[in-house]
């Protein structure tokens, strides 16, 4: 084991301290206990445990307050949430959308599923998501023109390919927020909407220039939580989708269930609509949640800055902060190497894995994945460094408490 490998497992270890013998400590762990096993009795008992339930318009109400969106339509899991947030958006297919090249597959199969191509551009270092100015760089290259047909007045065209570039879809990169506000007026500029996928960014605030704080996934048309397994908040499976627009979270909602027509007893549908409902049984779970969340913001605050004071010192590589005018969930915390390797990498989480941490590197990079080897990509230099350099290590909420 080298010297660097050692003293990355070891300043893990100062803050957390060791597993049990024979045991191991998870990237991040869903805190299930006596609240979600009460919920979740109610939930049974009433019997409404499918896409009917108090649960549900309950869980809509709370990410509606938290996050300051007027709508939060629930909604199965993130992917789907983030394809009809995409299609609310107008997206259609054969468009292209926008999104970093760094990001959990979703983001990309999300733009699949609407029949559109995704054209992956780079990330930048400061926010470890979607750069602003590989965005302008991008949308610099494409035709404009006047197209009185869509709601911004202008078609943005792809030259190259001659697909209208219909979305950009940012993503919050391990909960810490984007450069939003430069994102969302370089959209504004060209004329092209805004989707959030803030999957990972439950929680996680911006400070805009006018000083008013805004949750991640509300500064475009529509945005998208992710409430997967692994989140900060779980309701199993499932996720929210978000948005400002009366007329677009009443058409969410309809396209969400079926587009059926309100009756006592008849089943009519009024178009062709998904059934992308969220659970009563997995809202319950969610609700339990929720009335933990402030302590699981917390507490992974808390952590991010024991592990920021561990490494503070180190050498080679460094602690993974929240980027300024932020407040980060810091979902995920992580390492970052001072020189991109991924032979280094590699041989740090083989440490870390043979010591009982569970550590893990970032998505290979979407542009790479074999299906989608033929789109669109810009320079991607950044992305690439970003992914040979970064380590996520334990984030669990109560991991808080062992913080020595």
């Amino acid at each position: 084991m080298s010297a660097l490998a050692k003293d990355f497992v070891d300043r893990i270890r100062s803050v957390i301290g060791s597993p049990i013998p024979g045991g191991s400590i998870g990237l991040h762990e869903p805190e299930i206990d006596d609240l979600e096993q009460r919920y979740l009795a109610e939930c049974l008992d009433s019997t409404f445990v499918s896409s009917v339930g108090a649960f549900i318009p309950q869980l809509e109400q709370r990410m509606a307050q938290i996050t300051g969106a007027k709508h939060a339509i629930a909604v199965s899991n993130g992917t789907v949430g983030l394809q009809v947030a995409l299609f609310l958006a107008g997206v259609q297919p054969g468009d292209e959308v926008i999104v970093p090249t760094l990001s959990f597959v979703a983001t990309a199969n999300a733009v699949s599923h609407t029949g559109a191509n995704p054209h992956f551009i780079d990330s930048e270092f400061g926010t470890l998501g979607m750069s602003p100015e590989a965005l302008r760089e991008t949308l610099g290259s494409m035709s404009v023109e006047a197209d009185a047909s869509l709601p911004s007045g202008k078609r943005v065209t792809n030259p190259a390919t001659g697909r209208r570039i219909a979305a950009i879809s940012p993503m919050h990169t391990l909960g810490h927020p984007v450069r939003i506000e430069e994102i969302a007026e370089i959209a504004e500029e060209f004329g092209v909407p805004l989707v959030e996928d803030a999957a990972e960014s439950f929680g996680s605030f911006v400070t805009t220039r006018s000083g008013e704080k805004k949750h991640t996934g509300t500064f475009g048309v529509t945005g998208m939580i992710s409430f997967n397994g692994n989140k900060i908040v779980t309701t199993g499976g499932g996720g929210v989708i978000l948005t400002n627009d009366d007329e677009l979270g009443r058409r969410a909602k309809h396209l969400t269930t079926t587009a059926k027509l309100p009756h006592k007893w008849e089943f009519e549908h009024d178009e062709v609509a998904w059934n992308y409902r969220m659970p009563n049984l997995n809202a319950a779970l969610g609700m339990a949640q929720l009335d933990k969340f402030d302590r699981f913001i917390e507490q992974k605050r808390r952590l991010a800055l024991a592990y920021g004071e561990a490494f503070a010192d180190a050498q080679g590589m460094r602690f993974v902060f929240e980027p300024e005018r932020t407040t980060s969930n810091y979902w995920l915390c992580a390492v970052q190497l001072d020189e991109p390797s991924l032979a280094v990498r590699d041989e740090l989480m083989q440490a870390a894995h043979d010591a009982g941490f569970l550590v893990r590197p970032m998505w290979n990079l979407l542009h790479k994945q074999r299906m989608y080897t033929g789109a669109q990509t810009a320079s991607v230099k950044t992305a690439e460094a970003l992914h040979a350099s970064l380590i996520c290590i334990p984030s669990t909420p109560r991991l808080a408490n062992h913080i020595r």
